[in-house]
């Protein structure tokens, strides 16, 4: 039997959503709009970039929405470049996933993040080499579409039924039921409690340290 933990990243793995409010807010300036409110852009966190600026603002033109999004993608990449990005993992993060990865289970992420930005920020946490498979927004259908998911699955050689995901948000948790895998929900991310409960989540884990004990 292969046991599977996929995780999410951002709101689950890491605090990305200082670095995420940022982007968006200079990308919208960009766009010569104004920029969306700080908590809608943190709730849209989990969804393939293009969603996520479509549902923050649904009245702006293609046009306009790809320009917010080029110059998200822009934005970011300056950060990253310039060595400014911050992306800390939660603390307890690090020792869990090495804990599930000595007892024997398999680990994945699928994330909203881009292949290069999932890879960037694993890589300057060390931790890269724990996961046997990555799922990015660049291959998949956003959230909750399960193709991430499936996915993940396929390259872990894992069935559903011997797999979990792990998020902060119900894009995450609704993904997991459309997939048919356990969903496990997170208390340190982007949404609250009932948001996971309802779209899904067995139980929302307050703690890194409650999260492995959930699985084991």
């Amino acid at each position: 039997m292969t046991r599977l933990a996929v995780f999410d990243c951002d709101g689950t793995l890491v605090d990305g959503q200082a670095e995420v409010c940022d982007a968006m807010d200079r990308a919208f300036a960009a766009a010569a709009l104004a920029p969306p409110d700080r908590n809608a852009t943190r709730r849209m966190v989990g969804l393939s970039l293009p969603v996520a600026v479509r549902k923050l603002a649904p009245d702006i033109s293609d046009r306009q929405a790809g320009d917010v999004v080029d110059a998200y993608k822009s934005a970011f990449r300056s950060r990253r470049l310039d060595g400014d990005l911050r992306e800390p993992l939660y603390e307890g993060i690090e020792s869990l996933l090495r804990a599930l990865r000595a007892d024997g289970w398999q680990l994945a992420v699928a994330t909203g993040k881009s292949d290069r930005g999932l890879i960037s920020c694993l890589e300057t946490h060390g931790i890269r080499d724990l996961f046997v498979s990555l799922q990015t927004a660049d291959r998949h259908p956003s959230k909750p579409h399960p193709a991430m998911l499936e996915a993940a699955l396929f390259e872990a050689g894992a069935s559903a039924q011997d797999s979990v995901m792990i998020g902060d948000t119900s894009f995450d948790m609704a993904m997991a039921v459309n997939a048919g895998v356990r969903a496990l929900g997170v208390a340190w991310g982007y949404h609250e409690h009932g948001e996971l409960i309802e779209a899904g989540a067995d139980r929302v884990c307050a703690t890194p340290a409650d999260l492995g004990e959930a699985l084991r």
